[in-house]
């Protein structure tokens, strides 16, 4: 119908919204839904429909690598096609969409054995949570491991009361890794980032070593509350139902401690150059956890969608020295577009504390889209 907003576009506003909220910006919908009018929005993008945006997406994963995705009774849930394996733990996650390759792209062999996404920044609804437990589940439990956020708080736990009732054993772990979201004190109210992937990486290898369910959770509860993360967004991201920025970092300025959907930041302030801006952040990293001299840490290094990757190597070239100075030793890095905020320009940094648990399955090879690793 003429004149009103389609599904995708009502629900990226009411996202954007929420976003200005968070930043003290308050507007009255219906002027909001009026300067976002769908038949006006500016569409520079590579897209169909912006009201099939994650559907068309999920065509194209399917096409295009058939040995990670297999299609599951959801239209948003896929799974890798070995699984379930009898006796094996089931690793699943969840969230919304347009951190690509988070979160599909983490299915694949010693990764993640089922994925439940939502719409652009939108929680998956509690019977993708579901379907992803039961296509999962091999006789031996399944471990939902997610992100600190209030819908997908409340999906996971629906789904996994329902699938406790079909006979299927979930325990979940929720990651927290964010220092920029609550302080220390209040670390539960602080979101799940990057650390995401590390949790993932940690727990789906002990599945694949074996673990039982309880294992599986307490080494990957371990792996997160090892992790600190910390992003810098340096403009804001688009989603594609809206067509516009759905907030604003003017040039020369960088936001420190921004979210992945726009969350405000702990401050924003000039934008210093690569050495500075690492110092930053990895002071605010090392002072959280706290890491001190003599650790060992893997390091992950993500852009946040439209940072180029020569510059992510020279962001990665400034925290080895400051880690250096302080003697904390870089015992893996990663360094690339591993969980992303659509087109923001940005950078995240996440240090893991390991010990000898941590490190040996940290080494298990694995091979998925969003990361492969043979040693």
């Amino acid at each position: 119908m003429e004149g009103i907003p389609s599904n995708s576009a009502v629900i990226a506003i009411v996202v954007s919204l929420r976003a200005l909220n968070y930043r003290g910006i308050q507007l009255n919908n219906s002027l909001f839904l009026f300067i976002f009018h769908f038949n006006e929005i500016a569409m520079n993008r590579i897209i169909n429909d912006p009201d099939q945006v994650v559907e068309d997406a999920i065509k194209g994963y399917l096409a295009a690598y058939p040995h990670f995705f297999a299609k599951t009774a959801h239209e948003k849930v896929l799974k890798y096609p070995e699984i379930p394996l009898q006796g094996k733990v089931g690793v699943v996650t969840g969230g919304g969409s347009g951190h690509e390759p988070a979160f599909l792209g983490y299915i694949g062999k010693n990764m993640l054995d089922a994925v439940a996404v939502g719409e652009i920044f939108s929680s998956p609804a509690a019977g993708a949570f579901l379907e992803a437990f039961n296509v999962a589940d091999g006789g031996a439990g399944v471990a939902c491991l997610y992100g600190n956020y209030a819908g997908d708080n409340m999906n996971v736990k629906m789904a996994a009361k329902k699938a406790e009732a079909m006979g299927i054993r979930v325990r979940t772990v929720v990651a927290n890794d964010d220092v920029a979201s609550a302080p220390p004190e209040e670390r539960e109210k602080r979101r799940g980032v990057a650390g995401e992937i590390f949790m993932w990486k940690v727990g789906a290898a002990a599945a694949s070593q074996g673990y039982a369910l309880d294992d599986v959770i307490e080494v990957a509860q371990k792996a997160i509350d090892h992790c600190r993360s910390i992003g810098v967004g340096l403009t804001s991201c688009t989603i594609p139902a809206v067509g516009k920025p759905n907030f604003s970092i003017e040039d020369g300025m960088m936001e420190v401690g921004i979210g992945h959907h726009g969350e405000p930041g702990i401050r924003v302030e000039s934008l210093q150059n690569a050495h500075q801006m690492a110092k930053t952040m990895v002071d605010l990293v090392v002072a959280d956890r706290p890491f001190s001299q003599g650790d060992d840490v893997a390091v992950l290094i993500s852009g946040l969608g439209a940072t180029p990757t020569i510059e992510l190597y020279i962001y990665y070239a400034e925290v080895a020295k400051l880690l250096e100075a302080q003697g904390i030793t870089i015992y893996r890095p990663y360094i690339g577009n591993y969980f992303t905020s659509l087109d923001m320009m940005g950078v995240t940094l996440t240090l893991m504390k390991l010990d000898d648990e941590l490190k040996s399955l940290i080494d298990v090879p694995t091979h998925s889209l969003g990361l492969t690793q043979l040693e």
